[in-house]
């Protein structure tokens, strides 16, 4: 017998009244919010928002206040310093809150190097990224491969006049900036020993792989279609 018959197929109404009947706290319900307020990815120009939010929302539902809200203020320091292209700046942050992180975690090291040479590049500092590249990261390219190929992708702006335009100019591209802050952010909730990914972003990915191997099954179910809607579809 396979797997979809032993299964009697449930209705899309019967499937909501299942979830209706589950009840969650709201207290627990609170601490979901409040783990993504302080753990989740705030974007360029709305960084003091997030805060902000996760402030009013911890007072309005009567959380204790704790690492995860103190620490925020930094993050956001060293988020939005590398955003507008001060990675000196985020890097000096960093090493005041965790002395050993870029030196226990040298390809984060590095990555906040090569976006330090992508600003120079970007000013058109053709002699200061020469410069920089052979005192900070030449070395770092002979040790590893890996770095040598992005550096080298990272150089080679270089050589052209408008480099925005070459085939790495999505290295000079905003969501450069956000794909190393990004990077750190993680680092350095996972050297304080807390989650860097938020508990409703995991839940929705288990959500997803869930419905995954029940298609691979052919198991038929009500399917959610939209997540950020909720909506549910009939089974097919």
């Amino acid at each position: 017998m396979s797997f979809t018959e032993k299964h009697e197929e449930i209705t899309k109404q019967e499937w909501l009244d299942r979830l209706n009947s589950l009840h969650i706290s709201r207290a627990d319900m609170n601490r979901l919010i409040m783990n993504y307020l302080v753990t989740g990815e705030f974007s360029s120009g709305s960084s003091e928002g997030f805060k902000e939010a996760a402030e009013k929302f911890r007072v309005e539902a009567g959380i204790p206040m704790n690492m995860d809200t103190e620490s925020l203020d930094e993050r956001i320091k060293i988020r939005d310093a590398i955003q507008k292209g001060e990675i000196e700046e985020a890097m000096a942050l960093v090493n005041n809150l965790h002395p050993e992180l870029l030196d226990d975690n040298r390809y984060l090291y590095f990555h906040l190097q090569q976006q330090h040479l992508i600003e120079l590049i970007r000013k058109k500092d053709v002699e200061g990224a020469l410069q920089y590249a052979q005192t900070h990261l030449a070395e770092r390219g002979e040790e590893n491969a890996d770095v040598l190929n992005e550096l080298e992708k990272t150089l080679a702006l270089l050589a052209f006049e408008n480099p925005e335009d070459s085939p790495f100019g999505e290295l000079l591209h905003p969501s450069q900036r956000q794909k190393v802050a990004s990077e750190l952010n993680s680092a350095i909730l996972e050297v304080e020993n807390r989650e860097s990914t938020p508990k409703l972003a995991n839940m929705l990915k288990l959500l997803l792989w869930a419905q995954h191997e029940l298609d691979q099954k052919k198991v038929k179910y009500p399917h959610m279609t939209d997540l950020a809607k909720g909506e549910i579809e009939d089974p097919k």
